[in-house]
């Protein structure tokens, strides 16, 4: 069994519904076509290289990953993990969206984590 969570990279700070919203139209195959947000990029490059997402590690016994590769679009980045997936890897995912300013949604209940607000 798996459990998915998806970092969204919205254009402005959106209400859990627009996150929700957004996954809905990814999961009917609705994408836009624009180039990659550079939050999801660096997202993507900094969770693969500690938790390689292809070739062999991938699907290697103690991978995060219940379906490797990840799902990679412009503006999000869907993770199935595996239940047994360290702790360390759920931190890494929650560190990484709060830095790079992305909201987390959790699929299992539909809960939006958004980024924390920064002060000025």
């Amino acid at each position: 069994m798996s459990f998915d969570l998806v970092v969204w990279a919205m254009d402005k700070p959106d209400l859990p519904d627009a996150v929700r919203a957004a996954n809905a139209r990814c999961a009917r195959g609705e994408h836009p076509q624009r180039p990659a947000d550079p939050r999801v990029v660096a997202f993507y490059d900094a969770l693969t290289s500690e938790y390689p997402d292809r070739g062999p590690r991938a699907s290697a016994p103690g991978s995060p990953w219940a379906h490797p590769p990840l799902h990679a679009a412009a503006d999000h980045i869907q993770m199935r993990l595996d239940e047994n997936c360290p702790d360390e890897v759920l931190e890494t995912i929650e560190r990484l969206a709060a830095e790079l300013n992305l909201d987390l949604l959790d699929l299992q209940d539909g809960t939006v984590y958004p980024p924390p607000v920064r002060a000025r």
